[in-house]
């Protein structure tokens, strides 16, 4: 109220002034407008021209779709629409959880894969068993299908019955089995105990995150009992997701203080958020492991428990997503995912295009095949194409993010797992550097160049169904 009355104060004082620049300041907001009008026109003029004279028959609906889209790419590489099947999926993601068999699988060579059944669903009672090779989906052929279609058809509305046809290994010939589709929760934390130290791998943040790291936490704390040295948090190739699991995981760890702060265009739409009292690891050590493929949700927690100098970060530097995207969807007609604000450590820092660099380098050793690839890639969000630029680093130092995200498959080889360990165990920094540092890899020549790519191209990749 004190500030309209200030407001009418201020435009009877100015009297005959505003009048005059009032007019003016109307008349460039008329022409302002009369401009986009004018840009609407122009875009009405190319679809109808499209419709009336392509060399066939356009799918209008698909135009649409693709014009909406093109104008949000325009703005950042996170900005986007997505169609009402891909909010869908989106959402369901999101939730952790939808209707499917309960298989891990990969492909490799366009052969699906299944790495392991998942423990009481739906393909573990009917018999599947870890390294079964599909050849069919209710009898279409798998080869020739991407991963993506593939996970599409075996999932599905619960209830409903999926035909899989198996080759195994002891088997003569391949044989099918029938599983019913039914409520699958993928389980977005792991966790094991290794020795005197907890271990919780946090793969992504769906609405399933703080519930599987409340479990794991409690499970780890009574198995290990008084002799619990430490938590390893393993955020490495975590994508992100949700950013209010992202600030429920930190809380877990920190008594108080600010979790991260987002910002949006203007000043009143600021927003922070802070931890409450209660740390679930009990001032316990924490490690908390990070490389290029953690990103968003990720590098907030990684940046929230680092500022309160309440965990030791460890690994590479992190990917360097430091905005916000809010989904908003559009009355049946699927949802736009939008930039809407960027986000801050506690300290103040922005880690857009710029990353978490780790309290301790530790770099993985990479198999001579992909030592080339990576010394010629440009990675995190720095290398994205019209990337929202750092703040802090506008007409300063050039921008960096991301490094490599390769985790090695053997636990033996990965070698910043065992330097969290050690220090966990006491050992002094410089010595687990010194103990950790890079060998190095002289690639050998047959396998750089087109063969390296060949084989980077067709590396696993898992996804659950």
């Amino acid at each position: 109220m004190r500030k309209n009355t200030l407001k009418s104060l201020g435009l009877i004082a100015i009297g005959a002034f505003a009048a005059s620049a009032g007019w003016h300041v109307l008349s460039a907001a008329t022409a302002a407008n009369n401009n986009t009008y004018r840009q609407l026109n122009l875009f009405g003029d190319v679809f109808d021209r499209i419709r009336a004279d392509y060399v066939e028959v356009p799918d209008e609906e698909k135009l649409v779709e693709a014009a909406v889209n093109g104008m949000l790419t325009s703005l950042d590489p996170h900005s986007s629409y997505m169609s009402p099947k891909r909010f869908k999926d989106m959402r369901q993601q999101t939730r952790g959880e939808f209707g499917g068999l309960g298989i891990e699988v990969t492909m490799s060579d366009g052969i699906i894969k299944v790495v392991t059944p998942i423990d009481d669903t739906p393909a573990a009672k009917a018999g599947v068993q870890a390294n079964d090779l599909i050849t069919h989906l209710d009898g279409d052929r798998v080869r020739g299908m991407t991963l993506t279609q593939a996970v599409d058809k075996m999932r599905g509305k619960v209830n409903t019955t999926l035909t899989i046809t198996v080759i195994r290994k002891g088997h003569k010939a391949p044989f099918e089995i029938k599983i019913v589709r039914d409520i699958i929760r993928v389980k977005s934390v792991k966790s094991s105990k290794e020795g005197d130290i907890g271990y919780v791998r946090i793969t992504t943040f769906s609405e399933q995150t703080q519930i599987g790291l409340d479990k794991a936490m409690k499970k780890l704390t009574k198995e290990i009992g008084s002799e619990l040295k430490g938590f390893i948090i393993d955020l490495r190739n975590n994508p992100g997701g949700l950013l209010d699991q992202a600030i429920s995981v930190s809380d877990t760890f920190l008594e108080r203080g600010e979790i991260v702060s987002t910002r949006g265009r203007n000043a009143s739409e600021t927003q922070r958020f802070a931890a409450r009292a209660g740390d679930l690891a009990h001032n316990k050590k924490i490690i908390v492991l990070i490389n290029g493929g953690s990103a968003s949700a990720s590098e907030i927690v990684a940046g929230a428990l680092r500022d309160h100098k309440r965990a030791t970060i460890v690994g590479t530097r992190s990917f360097g997503k430091g905005s916000v995207q809010s989904i908003i969807p559009l009355n049946g007609q699927g949802a736009i995912r939008l930039t809407t604000a960027r986000y801050y450590t506690p300290s103040g820092t922005s880690i857009q295009a710029k990353g978490i660099v780790p309290d301790i380098l530790i770099e993985q050793d990479l198999p001579p095949e992909l030592a080339a690839l990576v010394k010629k890639q440009k990675t995190g969000e720095a290398s994205l194409k019209g990337h929202l630029q750092n703040e802090g680093k506008k007409g300063k130092k050039k921008e960096e993010s991301g490094s490599s995200a390769y985790v090695p498959r053997d636990r033996k080889l990965d070698k910043q797992f065992h330097a969290a360990i050690d220090l966990i165990h006491g050992e002094k920094v410089a010595t687990v550097v010194e103990k950790y540092k890079l060998k190095p890899i002289v690639a050998d020549k047959k396998t750089t160049g087109d063969k390296a790519e060949k084989k980077q191209e067709t590396k696993e990749k898992e996804t659950s169904n």
